[in-house]
């Protein structure tokens, strides 16, 4: 009856809703034009591109927007109802995967209700839990987050990084482990660096970038990045640059000292695709300085992918997809001249992802059609078992070290939040190291993967989750990425649960561009073929409609950074197709993309828009420069926020002020602008439920979904 009841109340809603267009803020509109390989182009809204913490104009915008957006979401029926439920579905304890050193066991865990997780630690594997570092404490609104961290190898001290208001930038502290005391040491101007203990655990190696020129850090482009060797209580001033390639400023470069501590890998990198090049050294500490010596190349060219699964000696194994698309595993004698393989583990039909050396066995780690599989191997290569997992799902972790067999997993699925387990390597011993207790029954819930045909006939897994009990036709919720070598395998978040109790469908498509099938599946996505992408989203959601999933007017769709480009670009190719779309933190001016921030680093996957081959193919998808006046559009909710400098906020501005001027409809094209918030790292629980709140209230109203209290 109470269902009945809601429904009857939305439909009444909607029709009002739908009625009457929205009278959004003016946006001024420049008549800037610019000639691209001879085709003159308008860009009217170049002035949001400014910095919205520094321009006024900018400001206004954002907060005219804002003001209209919250106006229309507060008419939303079941928005409070959806806000209510996220924040019980959201309060259960979450423990991260632990971390072991020097007999410690190192872990991020959350209550349920906290904003950010703090971090914990054991003195052995059964001591008494406590707090080390609680960053709930460290920002008013609660987006402070603590970041990266790493205990040193004796497990005395622990380095961090913190982040502020969802910035990619970091700043790097040192704490003494048994006290908890702050060590003094204060690093900046790092992104995107790893870090690495010395042997003797008095420093580490990290990667900076050059200070940048004030009030330029939020959109300026990174470049000349280089490897550092901080030693602890000592300024950052006294730092000794171990690595740059000062004749190549737009590479990146990180460090890993090998478990015996005698060697540095550099792994350097020309943007996102995983292709690297090698360069080792054997480190030697002098005058209170480690560094490594005689550094030679182990690895030219930015070729393949190279990821050390770990080191005996002068023997390293690593994990590449040279000669093998799908992954294998490899010997190399680095003491020997021009370092030659040794195949140990070939390619096969699955993707292998993942290879770590615990104690004296190799884990591996493999995508099966995007989900999890793992299996123990001698360091032969000969197979001595697979790890049995619960279901279908997704594990990561199994970090550890040569000698000691000891590493933890995790273990999810769309309806199940990550459990830890322990497992031992020498034995084979597979032990529970922690379970959430939760607001739900994951039982009362399954997910299937079916197969569906792209336009041009390839074969796309696609994972569609649901109650038992939803009845066909529902309304769905359909979630895509397509890039940059990322895998979509099967995840849990609060946020997907509060969908499907209402009588929603979750779906993701495994879209070319991914990493599900290795390199062939990553590159049949990128460059001149980034339109099978978008081929391979319609698809899904026009079998979701045929299949009887969903109906037509019931489809939904939301994607994220990359993903947002994808929602951006089938919207416009296809407007017909979907009811609402929730294109986040997007990158929607494909001309202009690398200008900014970590920008130049994406023309791996997207081109670059300086070449005129490139701008051809980006300009014929380019969310920005292809909406289509005269066409029905969708309901579309557009977010992103004012801290992004991975994704600057420019991007969906511009978007959004060009959807908002075009004769797209009368279906609302809002955007929903956060404050203190980035690309979405460290983005307190607070903020997420409020945001998610939203989206859901959105998608649900467009599509038919029905909000009620749940008992």
């Amino acid at each position: 009856m109470y269902r009945l009841g809601m429904f009857i109340m939305t439909a009444i809603m909607g029709s009002s809703l739908a009625a009457a267009p929205i009278a959004y803020p003016p946006t001024r509109a420049t008549d800037l034009v610019e000639d691209h390989f001879g085709e003159k182009l308008a860009d009217p809204y170049r002035w949001l591109e400014n910095d919205v913490r520094t321009d006024a104009d900018v400001q206004s915008w954002v907060d005219a927007q804002n003001r209209v957006t919250q106006d229309y979401l507060k008419t939303l029926p079941g928005r409070d109802i959806l806000a209510g439920r996220l924040k019980k579905l959201f309060d259960f304890e979450r423990v991260g995967t632990p971390q072991k050193a020097g007999g410690r066991y190192f872990y991020t865990r959350n209550d349920g209700r906290q904003n950010q997780s703090v971090l914990m630690v054991r003195d052995g594997l059964d001591g008494a839990a406590r707090v080390l570092i609680d960053p709930n404490g460290w920002a008013k609104d609660g987006a402070t987050a603590l970041a990266e961290w790493l205990p040193s190898n004796d497990g005395r001290f622990l380095v961090y990084t913190v982040q502020d208001g969802g910035t990619d930038w970091r700043i790097l502290r040192v704490i003494d482990v048994a006290s908890g005391n702050q060590m003094g040491d204060e690093l900046r101007w790092i992104k995107f660096s790893s870090i690495s203990w010395s042997a003797d655990n008095q420093g580490f190696f990290y990667s900076r970038f050059p200070e940048p020129t004030k009030n330029a850090e939020f959109q300026s482009l990174n470049t000349n990045q280089a490897v550092y060797y901080h030693r602890i209580g000592t300024p950052q001033a006294n730092d000794r640059k171990i690595y740059e390639t000062p004749d190549r400023p737009l590479l990146g470069h990180s460090a890993q000292v090998t478990d015996d501590g005698r060697y540095l890998l550099i792994t350097t990198s020309g943007g996102t695709d995983d292709r690297y090049e090698l360069t080792l050294g054997k480190l030697e500490a002098k005058g209170g300085v480690t560094r490594p010596v005689r550094l030679k190349t182990l690895v030219e060219g930015l070729n393949f992918n190279w990821e050390l699964a770990g080191s005996s000696g002068e023997t390293f194994y690593f994990l590449t997809n040279k000669d093998a698309p799908r992954g294998r595993l490899v010997r190399m004698n680095i003491a020997k001249r021009d370092a030659p393989l040794t195949e140990i583990v070939p390619q096969s039909k699955d993707t292998m992802i993942g290879a770590s050396l615990v104690g004296n066995r190799m884990i591996l780690a493999y995508l099966g059609d995007a989900r999890s599989q793992i299996e123990v191997r001698e360091l032969d290569g000969q197979r001595v078992s697979e790890i049995a997992l619960p279901g279908i799902g997704t594990a990561a972790g199994f970090g550890g070290r040569a000698g000691d067999p000891e590493t933890f997993f995790t273990f999810s699925s769309f309806a199940a939040p990550p459990s830890v387990y322990r497992f031992n390597t020498a034995t084979g011993a597979l032990d529970s190291f922690f379970a959430p207790k939760l607001a739900f029954d994951p039982k009362d819930y399954v997910t299937e993967q079916v197969f569906y045909p792209s336009k041009d006939g390839t074969r796309i897994p696609l994972y569609v989750t649901r109650r038992k009990d939803t009845p066909k036709a529902a309304p769905t919720l359909l979630y895509g990425y397509g890039g940059f070598n990322i895998s979509l395998t099967p995840s849990y978040s609060p946020t997907q649960i509060a969908w499907m109790e209402q009588g929603g469908v979750f779906a993701v498509a495994n879209l070319r561009g991914g990493g599900e099938y290795g390199a062939e599946w990553h590159d049949a996505g990128r460059l001149a073929k980034k339109q099978n992408v978008f081929d391979d989203f319609i698809a899904a959601g026009e079998y979701l409609i045929a299949s009887g999933i969903t109906a037509k007017g019931k489809l939904a769709i939301e994607g994220r950074s990359n993903g947002g480009l994808l929602i951006g670009a089938v919207t416009n190719q296809r407007p017909d197709l979907f009811a609402a779309a929730l294109p986040a933190v997007g990158v929607m001016d494909m001309l202009r993309f690398n200008r900014f921030t970590a920008g130049r680093y994406w023309v791996d996957d997207y081109g670059d828009p300086g070449k005129e081959a490139d701008f051809k193919v980006l300009r014929a998808y380019s969310p920005y420069h292809n909406i289509q006046s005269g066409k029905d559009y969708p309901a579309i909710l557009v977010t992103t926020a004012d801290t992004d400098d991975r994704v600057v906020p420019g991007h969906s501005f511009k978007y959004t002020a060009a959807l908002q001027a075009a004769a797209v409809g009368n279906k609302p094209h809002l955007i929903r602008i956060e404050t203190r918030a980035g690309h979405g790292a460290g983005k307190p629980t607070d903020k997420v439920i409020a945001e998610t709140a939203d989206l859901w209230a959105f998608a649900a109203y467009w599509t038919g979904l029905s909000i009620h209290d749940l008992p």
